[in-house]
């Protein structure tokens, strides 16, 4: 007889290759808590220990680069993941490692590029931004820059227009992506517009701004959120959408923790599986 394991449905996996933020409210803590929402087992290699509030980041200590390369060999060793996230690299030798790392397994990870915190305080070296962009990226499945970080990645200012976002996301495009996620939060204006590149094909999503401190870890929590519906077998494009609405449902549902930027909600945002998000967002193509 089959042991009762054998009749039970299988479990989507996934695995955060980051940080951790001791104030619970971005990077690995955030990714954990996304998976979980999601109905998704959580792994994670962590690259960096941050001391951190809510009010700032305030001492960084790096990991050893063989030693976050042991932690991704042991779960996928064992354990797999039906999708990886990075997020925080905090400099060229963890990036290299880890992007050799992936590429000598084929993996094609979600590549968060972590570069600034919301609260100012530099989480990846400058250094590693060259590392970052020629090795990284091009391993990349969706990377997902805001545009700070965009701009830092195509080394120019991307002016506000839709046409100029658009336009940027293609460029980030040519860096060897297979598809890029360019996220609006950081613009000014009632509406986040996020600008979804594949191909040829571009795909604007756009949302009501929620007025809210609780904004801290988004970026984390989006990535996430995508990698999530990639490991639950959405294809990129459902994945995304989903993604964008459930983050906006996070933001909605949030409660100020402590007296910086506070933390989105994960565990208390829509989620039902297979069906729409709750807070749909607008799509469009733009011709």
């Amino acid at each position: 007889m089959s042991p009762p394991e054998a009749n039970r449905p299988r479990v989507p996996r996934a695995l955060t290759i980051a940080g951790s933020d001791s104030s619970g409210g971005a990077g690995i803590q955030a990714d954990l808590r996304t998976f979980a929402a999601l109905g998704v087992h959580g792994s994670s290699a962590i690259t960096a220990i941050t001391a951190q509030s809510t009010k700032a980041v305030t001492a960084i200590a790096r990991v050893a680069p063989k030693m976050v390369r042991a932690q991704i060999d042991a779960v996928l060793d064992d354990v797999g993941a039906d999708a990886i996230k990075t997020g925080m690299l905090v400099d060229r030798a963890v990036v290299r490692e880890v992007a050799a790392c992936l590429r000598e397994r084929g993996a094609a990870p979600i590549v968060d590029p972590v570069m600034i915190a919301g609260g100012g305080a530099r989480l990846l070296a400058p250094s590693a931004e060259r590392a970052m962009r020629d090795e990284m990226i091009p391993l990349a499945r969706l990377v997902t820059p805001n545009l700070p970080e965009a701009e830092v990645l195509l080394e120019r200012a991307i002016p506000s227009s839709l046409e100029a976002r658009v336009s940027a996301a293609r460029a980030l495009l040519a860096l060897g992506a297979r598809a890029v996620l360019l996220k609006g939060g950081h613009a000014r204006g009632g509406t986040v517009i996020d600008v979804l590149a594949e191909g040829d094909e571009v795909l604007v999503l756009t949302s009501p701004r929620v007025r809210t401190r609780c904004t801290h870890g988004t970026g984390c929590t989006l990535s996430a959120a995508v990698a999530a519906g990639l490991a639950r077998g959405l294809d990129l494009r459902r994945a995304v959408v989903e993604a964008h609405g459930w983050l906006a449902a996070a933001i909605a549902a949030a409660v100020p923790i402590g007296a910086g930027l506070s933390p989105v909600h994960h565990m208390h945002a829509w989620y039902a599986p297979g069906a729409p998000p709750a807070l749909e967002p607008r799509t469009s193509a733009p011709r």
